[in-house]
């Protein structure tokens, strides 16, 4: 089965009882799918990733939102909790729902902090870093027409010291305000790919999240993650946690990318590229209220996770709520 996680993201192939299937109707009806392959008969292995020009069609859309067998439908909609009704996915928030709060305050955050100038320093003249530059250029000018406090302006002009010592002061700034923007979440993903990399950091989730992803890799839901970090920040996580590469249990990442996490047009988007028939057919976990609401109004169930040193909760805020994955 293939999921596409934004309209101009990559491709994921996945194993898939229905693979066979698809393939056949695809290679038969989407003659535009030659270049991924599947002409010569040969599919791609489990977890390629490959280009995605364009948003998929309806059709494309429609086979790969077919539902399972009825007896796996019924198997996925029937969980530990009873809820109702049936689901096929399953979308994750990371900080507070996946993996508490203190390991992204105080272990990611103080090394991008940390390290910012150093990678700039070591990658100034790569293309990655120039459009990271470039990316936080553009969200520095808008910071200053708005007056955001700590905008620095960052110089187009070629003196890399000064264009990296303004670019240090923005990122400091924008970590210390903890700003959920594209531009500083790029640069950060890229610094923490060293510290994963070099085994500096290792991520960690919360005991039960092995155990959930499991079991539901094994009734065939499909779990995604939505997170503020970047999507390449998100793969770090789940493929450097203290219980291992997580990353085979999951199908997609969704970032800021695809819109912003408080609002609903994001989560009518992430409907619109996982298939499914309806909104309710998926479930999104997250600790954030503002989250939860945009979720919900979007057509998505929601259940809000309940972790040590998570924020509080409006009263009678109407939300079902869980202490643990492996109760869902």
């Amino acid at each position: 089965m293939a999921a596409a996680v934004a309209s101009s993201a990559p491709i994921y192939l996945l194993e898939d009882s229905r693979v066979k299937e698809t393939k056949a109707i695809v290679l038969e009806r989407c003659s535009q799918f030659n270049h991924l392959g599947w002409a010569s008969g040969v599919l791609p292995p489990c977890g390629s990733v490959l280009p995605w020009p364009h948003k998929p069609s309806k059709f494309l859309k429609r086979v790969l939102g077919r539902r399972r067998n009825t007896q796996a439908t019924a198997k996925a909609g029937t969980s530990s909790n009873g809820i109702e009704p049936a689901r096929r996915c399953i979308v994750l928030d990371i900080e507070g729902t996946t993996t508490p709060i203190s390991f992204v305050t105080d272990v990611l955050f103080p090394y991008a902090r940390d390290n910012v100038g150093k990678h700039l320093e070591l990658t100034y003249d790569t293309a990655e870093t120039q459009d990271d530059i470039e990316l936080l250029r553009a969200q520095v000018l808008e910071d200053l027409e708005k007056n955001i406090v700590g905008a620095v302006p960052i110089p187009t002009h070629r003196d890399r010291e000064d264009v990296i010592a303004s670019v240090v002061a923005n990122v400091q700034a924008m970590i210390k305000a903890d700003r959920k923007i594209t531009s500083l979440k790029q640069l950060q993903g890229h610094i923490w790919r060293t510290g994963f990399w070099s085994n500096e950091i290792e991520a960690v989730v919360y005991d039960d999240v092995p155990e959930a992803l499991q079991k539901w890799h094994a009734m065939g839901l499909k779990v995604y993650i939505y997170s503020s970090g970047s999507r390449l920040a998100q793969r770090l996580i789940f493929g450097n946690t203290n219980y291992g590469d997580l990353r085979k249990y999951l199908c997609g990442f969704f970032d800021t990318t695809i819109g912003n996490k408080k609002e609903k047009k994001s989560y009518k988007e992430i409907w619109e590229c996982l298939g499914v028939d309806n909104p309710s057919e998926i479930l999104f976990v997250t600790d954030v209220y503002q989250e939860a609401t945009a979720a919900k109004a979007a057509g998505l169930e929601v259940i809000i996770s309940i972790r040590p040193g998570n924020g509080p909760l409006p009263e009678n805020h109407g939300f079902q709520t869980t202490n643990s994955l492996s109760e869902i």
